[in-house]
């Protein structure tokens, strides 16, 4: 990696990871595992690096809304995440959702299955719209358009931009280059 794109990746990880230890030694009595907080830290952090199409994008002042589908890992500490972040004049809120059948609207979606519905499900009913899915390892083999995972102990995340760009979303060079691993548009 030439050395200006490696300091600038560098720089991106600094400003994703920075609130991370004040967010993992704020945790009552150690309730939410680290991995936990850490993926609750990423969720608003992400709306940085991706470019919703025209008609999807939150007006001036509306809140860009993060949706947690299905089960909810995180409880509070998503809340705490997102509470005070902005991206340009638009606050970051958190919906919680059972199913995909209300999230028109969202432009963020961690999607995790229920006993009811599989992640698979809930992914497929939100495919082709523009909305950023994010999973993680829990649901094996389902994978949003960022899909949590550890990798020597650490958080990491893997990055398919060719659903992405199904999706008329666009995701920063500076967040693929801290990706694990990235599925290039096609």
């Amino acid at each position: 990696m030439p050395p200006r794109r490696a300091s600038s990746a560098r720089k991106a990880a600094r400003r994703l990871a920075a609130p991370l230890l004040l967010l993992a030694l704020a945790q009552p009595g150690g309730a939410q595992p680290l991995a936990t907080a850490v993926k609750a830290a990423f969720l608003p952090k992400f709306a940085r690096y991706v470019d919703w199409p025209p008609q999807a994008r939150p007006a001036a002042g509306e809140a860009l809304q993060l949706c947690i589908i299905g089960s909810d890992p995180f409880g509070k500490v998503i809340d705490a995440a997102a509470a005070g972040q902005r991206i340009g004049d638009n606050p970051i809120t958190v919906r919680r959702l059972a199913t995909a059948q209300f999230a028109a609207g969202c432009h963020i979606a961690f999607v995790r299955g229920t006993a009811g519905r599989s992640t698979s499900r809930l992914l497929q009913a939100l495919r082709g719209m523009p909305v950023l899915t994010v999973t993680d390892a829990h649901d094996g083999s389902a994978r949003g358009m960022i899909h949590f995972t550890l990798a020597d102990g650490r958080v990491g995340f893997h990055v398919d931009a060719a659903a992405a760009a199904r999706s008329r979303l666009s995701i920063s060079s500076r967040l693929l280059g801290i990706a694990l691993s990235v599925r290039q548009k096609s």
